[in-house]
């Protein structure tokens, strides 16, 4: 295992960070830093209905992954959960300047994002975020589409009330259009990324090439949805020459790639384990390349998977 280097700092180019004794930060293209592990509000906190009632549950399993130390926090309007991430992070009674926010806006038709993302920070109680995404390209009938939205992005870094701006689930296409004629470039793109989505087609080199990092949700997958899968054996090998689990095995994957993991979890134990465990250990170059290799083997894809054909691997 490796020792911490005085002074490193992962960023986009995808270098590993090394080991150490908390979770780094991403340093992003804007200058700004972003911790590796974040705690999401989506899946199973995703509300569908009762939007003018807090959900209490949420609120409570948000206060305590953020006093078990997740000041990464990962929200989005189309969760519906905004008003509980706000609540949590009123309860929880840590420093705004010590939490990292972000949001993300679904580019509702016939509404400015200016509108959305007033409407978010309102919900969230809270004057500025860290980081604010577009939540998908995939409402855009054209590349002129994301290059006017992306405008009204800028719009809203311009102001300061975003400190660093973004995307997710884009694809290469989607990044090119925006970057012909963006003034600020996104800083991420928060995609689906697991072993068994690796998204073929060079989508994550062509982000290195850019300067743009990625981060990535559903990090489990292959040990949880996708189980009983080719990587079965290996996360077992490794989790036990380790002393940690399979899961942890499949998050610090991602950050030895020097790719953000956003996860989450209603279980105490859980979060405490990930938070406690995963800065005291590294996969070497081979075990990392292992999963990847073994992950090739297998495609599942969680989510938006009615824009893509079903053995589409971008």
């Amino acid at each position: 295992m490796n020792s911490e280097t005085a002074g490193f700092q992962p960023d986009a180019s995808g270098t590993a960070p090394k080991q150490s004794e908390y979770i780094p930060h991403l340093k992003l293209s804007d200058g700004n830093e972003i911790p590796m592990l974040g705690y999401g509000l989506g899946t199973a906190k995703f509300k569908r209905s009762n939007f003018d009632q807090l959900d209490e549950k949420i609120i409570d399993d948000t206060v305590m992954a953020i006093k078990n130390g997740y000041y990464h926090l990962d929200g989005a309007e189309a969760y519906g959960n905004e008003a509980e991430l706000g609540a949590a992070i009123a309860r929880a009674g840590v420093p705004r300047s010590k939490l990292f926010i972000t949001a993300k806006t679904s580019c509702r038709s016939g509404e400015t994002i200016e509108t959305a993302f007033t409407r978010s920070l309102a919900k969230l109680g809270v004057d500025y975020v860290d980081l604010y995404l577009i939540h998908s390209p995939f409402w855009a009938q054209s590349p002129a589409d994301l290059q006017r939205r992306w405008a009204e992005m800028e719009a809203i870094k311009d102001s300061g009330r975003a400190r660093s701006i973004g995307v997710s689930n884009y694809l290469r296409e989607h990044l090119e259009a925006t970057l012909q004629t963006c003034r600020h470039r996104p800083v991420i793109n928060q995609i689906e990324y697991h072993p068994y989505l690796q998204h073929e087609g060079g989508l994550v080199a062509f982000h290195r090439e850019q300067g743009i990092a990625l981060a990535a949700y559903s990090p489990l997958t292959a040990v949880t949805k996708a189980a009983g899968g080719p990587l079965d054996g290996v996360y077992e090998r490794v989790a036990k020459k380790y002393g940690v689990t399979p899961g942890e095995v499949a998050i610090r994957w991602c950050i030895d790639q020097g790719i953000v993991a956003i996860t989450t979890s209603s279980n105490e134990e859980r979060l405490q384990g990930w938070m406690k465990r995963l800065p005291l250990f590294k996969l070497t170059p081979r075990e990392v390349e292992e999963i990847a290799e073994l992950g090739r083997e297998r495609h599942f894809r969680g989510f938006w998977k009615k824009e893509f054909e079903e053995d589409d691997r971008r």
